[in-house]
């Protein structure tokens, strides 16, 4: 007798999830335009705070992903992923991923804990943003860092070290921080404002995304997840991280090509609309067809995250492998299809450019997904 075959999960989109998608576009749309996006790059300040406490606590997004015991709602990857596409869509200015994404994953990851149980439940109210303390480029299947070491202290441990391009680094209340003791690995929990921290920003492409460097000098931490489940609990939330990061570069994708149809149906050259030149048409047309399988691709890896299929980790894989050049594909062709002015500091083509573009290089390149794909699926070398 054969073995049913595994249910495949939905890509369309549920009631509640459009729901959740109108709400947040309409929020972004009142408090998010470009415009205030580009206004608050020349200020040199990335974060929008009252954009954050608007999605994170008014709308309690922050929360998504906290189970409904720590004050969360509950939600699943899917709903997550959808606010993800809204979010990349307007370039949010907001440390979403770092927080509610990754740090939150981290945590769930972990045994529970008075320490890890509080940690969530600030995180689920959106009145501390939290962070995990790896390099922004660590793909899941990398080896656990080692560049944080800790020894014991009061109560807990003592961290020394430093991490270099962490997500939100010089924003986070909350630090989930891999350090190995004694030779094993282990997450430990540090407060933003334990003495020893020191954060800097670092300089990059993406403005409306820091990144900055954590160097801790003794800086007091509780352990969370010991050597039995800390590699497996830092894994998780890499791979929840690289699966939701394609919806956002779906989004980014989505808007790159409406600003670039939008362009062509209203600029006229030799007194007809430049959109009814065959080769724009066509060219537009090509990058709709992969922005349809990129959505297919994101809609997927989220699906499979919410259920917890075994085939997650192929589908975060294969997400990142795809949508990471189709966002890239369709920020660039976006300023390419609006001629001129589509370099110009003035338009929005540029802050899609390098959302896409630092996203690529976000927990994995393309290339390294390929790889761990090969791996996944037992694909033999070339």
């Amino acid at each position: 007798m054969t073995s049913p075959a595994p249910e495949i999960p939905s890509l369309l989109y549920a009631d509640i999830e459009e729901d959740l998608r109108a709400t947040l576009r309409g929020l972004l749309a009142d408090r998010c335009a470009w415009q205030d996006v580009l206004a608050r790059v020349d200020t040199g300040e990335p974060y929008d705070e009252a954009l954050w406490k608007a999605v994170a606590e008014d709308l309690g997004l922050a929360g998504l992903l906290v189970p409904e015991a720590f004050g969360g709602a509950g939600a699943t990857a899917r709903e997550a992923a959808v606010a993800l596409e809204e979010l990349g869509r307007s370039v949010a200015p907001i440390p979403f991923l770092a927080s509610a994404i990754l740090a939150t994953t981290a945590l769930t990851a972990c045994g529970a804990s008075d320490a890890r149980d509080a940690a969530l439940g600030r995180l689920a109210a959106g009145t501390a943003v939290g962070t995990l303390a790896v390099p922004a480029t660590m793909w899941p299947t990398a080896d656990f860092p080692l560049s944080v070491t800790g020894a014991p202290g009061d109560g807990g441990l003592l961290l020394t070290g430093a991490v270099t391009s962490v997500l939100a680094a010089d924003r986070a209340d909350l630090l989930v921080v891999p350090a190995v003791v004694d030779g094993a690995p282990q997450l430990a929990l540090v407060d933003g404002t334990a003495p020893g921290l020191t954060r800097t920003r670092t300089t990059t492409l993406d403005a409306t995304r820091p990144v900055g460097t954590l160097t801790l000098d003794g800086v007091p931490a509780v352990v969370i997840a010991d050597a039995g489940t800390a590699p497996a609990a830092l894994r998780a939330a890499l791979t929840a991280g690289a699966a939701l990061l394609a919806s956002e570069q779906l989004g980014v994708a989505e808007r790159a090509l409406e600003e670039a149809i939008g362009y062509l149906r209203t600029r006229h050259q030799f007194g007809r609309p430049i959109g009814s030149y065959q080769a724009l048409r066509h060219r537009a047309a090509d990058l709709w067809s992969d922005i349809a399988a990129s959505r297919a691709t994101a809609r997927y890896a989220a699906a499979a995250l919410a259920d917890g299929s075994p085939d997650t980790p192929v589908a975060a894989a294969l997400a990142q492998s795809y949508c990471a050049d189709v966002a890239v594909h369709a920020a660039e062709d976006c300023v390419q299809l609006h001629g001129g002015i589509g370099f110009t500091w003035e338009h929005p083509a540029h802050l899609y450019v390098k959302r896409a573009m630092s996203s690529a290089l976000l927990l994995g390149t393309a290339d390294r997904h390929r790889a761990a794909l090969a791996e996944l699926v037992n694909l033999p070398p070339a």
